[in-house]
C-alpha cells in the first residue's frame, strides 16, 4: 500500500491570475513583503502497488492522463510506502 502526495502547479510561463489576486489581497491586508504567489493543487492518492516502481508508474500515468494538464501544468509527487496494512 502506498500514498502519493501530488503537487500540481502552473508552468512558469503560464499566467496565474488567481495567484495575482491572492498576492494583491495579502498586500491589502498589510503583508507588504509578499513578492509573488503561485496557486496550485495538492492531492493525496492511496493505492495498492506490487512494488514502488509499479506505484510510481501508476501515479505518473494518473497525472499525465487526468490530474494535471500537461499543456499548462507541471507536477511532482512523493510516494510513501505504508506497508501491507496502511492507516
Amino acid at each position: 500500500m502506498f500514498i502519493a502526495r501530488i503537487y500540481v502547479s502552473l508552468k512558469p510561463t503560464v499566467n496565474d491570475p488567481q495567484g495575482l489576486t491572492v498576492q494583491s489581497s495579502l498586500k491589502t491586508l498589510g503583508f507588504d513583503g509578499v513578492e509573488s504567489v503561485k496557486v496550485g493543487k495538492y492531492l493525496e492518492v492511496k493505492l495498492d502497488g506490487e512494488d514502488r516502481d509499479t506505484a510510481q508508474r501508476a501515479v505518473d500515468e494518473m497525472c499525465g492522463k487526468l490530474l494535471a494538464n500537461p499543456v499548462i501544468e507541471q507536477y511532482s509527487f512523493e510516494l510513501e510506502d505504508l506497508g501491507a496494512e496502511g492507516p
